[in-house]
């Protein structure tokens, strides 16, 4: 579907999980460059596509978004006035980086120096120190778990994930 190897195994992945990725031709200007999401798709113009692990960013805002609303998901994923956008967009990122992760991916793929409004860095230096903003989220959605509900889950702790999709 990609020719770019790196392009390829997010899409793969993405799509093993539930999310649909399609290649397209996109004429229009999009919020990121060569990504669209249409109707709860991610569609990919890869001759647009300046950094694949956009690709990941995009999709942790599907990912962690209702399912009765995913569908309805185009643009810049504008959501119902009852959820908190910031708290969404804080999921995406721990999601994001838990992806990254799980793919065997230096997580600089994602947070790479020109996103997050020049912020990559800080947030990388977060994770690291397990400083992680938006797992609160995450771990309420149950799609992970931190600490002591990690440990009386029996489950591996966030950067893992219980499941890749919010219910």
């Amino acid at each position: 579907m990609f020719e770019n190897p790196l392009t390829r195994r997010i899409a793969e992945f993405l799509n093993e999980i539930g999310l649909e990725v399609a290649a397209q031709a996109l004429d229009e200007k999009t919020f990121l460059s060569g990504i669209l999401i249409e109707n709860g798709k991610i569609l990919v113009d890869e001759s647009k596509l300046e950094f694949p692990g956009d690709l990941l960013h995009e999709a942790g805002h599907l990912a962690v978004t209702p399912k009765n609303l995913r569908a309805h998901l185009s643009d810049e994923v504008t959501l119902p006035a009852e959820f908190d956008i910031d708290a969404v967009e804080r999921a995406a990122i721990a999601w994001s980086y838990a992806a990254a992760l799980h793919l065997g991916f230096d997580p600089r793929v994602v947070f790479h120096e020109s996103g997050y409004k020049g912020n990559s860095e800080s947030l990388l230096l977060g994770f690291s120190l397990g400083v992680c903003i938006g797992v609160d989220t995450l771990e309420a959605a149950e799609m992970t778990a931190t600490g002591e509900n990690a440990r009386r889950g029996g489950v591996s702790p966030y950067p893992k994930m219980s499941k890749w999709l919010r219910d």
